[in-house]
């Protein structure tokens, strides 16, 4: 009887600050909606161009802005195909060592991403760090969906195979009087 008062009152203390975060947005990642055809502006020491293969490789400090999205690594892969008028459509970029992805809610560290501009998805893996406000989840696998915002974290790259766990701690926002 005891034990099960607990769980109930467990039950209903995390109730509480899921709803007061998910009030206070850290439910709802900026990213959602994302517009995949922004145009994508790349900044980086050093390009090489491999027209054969479709791709350009970019390296020292590369930082790629995306509308309110930033995502920067040590490298990155830029995998392209010819568009209409002559332009150059990007496809995907895999980035690779210290990676960051900065938008207006959130900031991820990995150490590699794979933005998939076709598919409209942001896969890390390695050591991410997931960071809303003063909260962080932490996992080897991350996957964020720009259509809808879903975001799902994976203890280790493959979900079953028993490696490491997600970790995370929540900050509950200071409550107003009432």
């Amino acid at each position: 009887m005891i034990r099960s008062a607990l769980l109930l009152a467990a039950a209903a203390a995390l109730a509480l600050p899921l709803a007061a975060s998910a009030q206070s947005g850290f439910g709802s990642s900026a990213l959602k909606g994302h517009d995949t055809r922004a145009p994508i502006d790349i900044d980086a020491a050093r390009i090489e161009v491999r027209d054969r293969d479709s791709q350009a490789i970019f390296s020292g400090a590369v930082r790629v802005v995306q509308g309110n999205m930033t995502l920067s690594a040590a490298t990155m892969r830029v995998f392209y195909e010819s568009a209409a008028g002559g332009n150059l459509a990007i496809t995907r970029l895999d980035a690779e060592g210290s990676v960051q992805l900065v938008s207006p809610s959130e900031r991820v560290s990995a150490r590699l991403g794979i933005y998939d501009v076709e598919t409209r998805q942001i896969t890390f893996v390695g050591g991410v760090v997931l960071n809303r406000g003063d909260s962080v989840l932490r996992g080897e696998r991350l996957v964020i969906d720009l259509e809808n915002g879903r975001s799902t974290l994976d203890g280790s790259a493959s979900a079953t195979d028993g490696g490491p766990r997600v970790t995370g701690r929540f900050v509950v926002p200071p409550r107003g009087s009432q």
